[in-house]
């Protein structure tokens, strides 16, 4: 059975999100990516594409990854697995992987990751579940994905759906597309923000995709306060008061930090004790 598209209508194309790519500088010896025009993230550059041991960078002030329609042929339960294939199923070998991020740049584990897809002739498996699976990414927010090259069949272009839910969150609904396909300027559902980066490997391929999830995650709290306080926070220096290492006050209109933590003296105004404040 195929999947039909004439209940499917989809948004216009919008920019490639900054935070869905990742955008990394592509090293002189990275693998040449299939046409598509993405830049390749971090761990597609270096020696054999292996993934580093940590996360690629991340900006944040991007827009989480846009959800697209379920379809007609999504069907619940699926296997808890990584791969979909077995050594002989037919089809151009395909592995996807990737991180799942929150809106502070920030990976999320446990979260449920459910693919389904055509097989290599374009056609859904609605009496079992091949080509369907579900998984749940790691610890540093990673997930692997081993299929085939999604088939073709009239209406739609090549795609992987995908269903992605945050432990007691709600559950985005999407599609991954493939570079370089003739069909994904005619598809109605097509988005270049949901492109993956695809490259070949072998007699296969090997795709890259970061999903961003609307989860609020709290900022790295060695991130710099976005605007410096206009008013140092210990206000004016006053004899009897506990300052604390970092502490700024106003002594005859000068700012001071404090820069070992004491109970205040009369006769410990900053400007006569620099072991314990500085100007600034």
């Amino acid at each position: 059975m195929t999947e039909s598209s004439s209940s499917e209508a989809g948004p216009p194309g919008r920019p490639i999100s900054r935070k869905n790519l990742l955008r990394a500088a592509v090293a002189a010896s990275a693998a040449p990516l299939i046409a598509g025009g993405g830049i390749a993230l971090a761990r597609d550059t270096g020696t054999g594409g292996a993934p580093p041991a940590l996360t690629p960078a991340c900006d944040d002030g991007d827009d989480p990854t846009p959800d697209q329609m379920e379809g007609p042929y999504f069907k619940p339960d699926s296997p808890l697995r990584t791969s979909l294939v077995t050594s002989g199923t037919p089809g151009t070998p395909l592995t996807v992987s990737g991180y799942v991020f929150g809106r502070a740049c920030e990976p999320l584990p446990g979260v449920l990751l459910d693919f389904w897809q055509a097989d290599a002739g374009g056609a859904y498996d609605m009496g079992g579940f091949a080509f369907r699976g579900h998984q749940f990414t790691g610890a540093d927010g990673a997930f692997t994905l081993t299929t085939v090259v999604a088939g073709l069949y009239p209406g739609r272009t090549r795609h992987i759906h995908v269903k992605a839910q945050a432990p007691g969150h709600p559950v985005l609904t999407t599609q991954l597309y493939f570079p370089g396909e003739p069909r994904n300027a005619t598809d109605a559902l097509y988005d270049p923000a949901l492109l993956m980066n695809v490259r070949a490997a072998g007699s296969g391929r090997q795709g890259t995709f970061d999903f961003v999830l609307d989860v609020a995650q709290q900022p790295d709290p060695t991130d710099p306060p976005t605007d410096p306080p206009t008013e140092p926070p210990g206000g004016a220096w006053t004899a009897g008061t506990s300052y604390r290492t970092g502490d700024r006050v106003t002594h005859d209109g000068v700012s001071f930090r404090c820069l070992q933590a004491h109970s205040a003296l009369a006769g410990w105004e900053p400007p006569l004790v620099p072991a314990l404040w500085e100007r600034g």
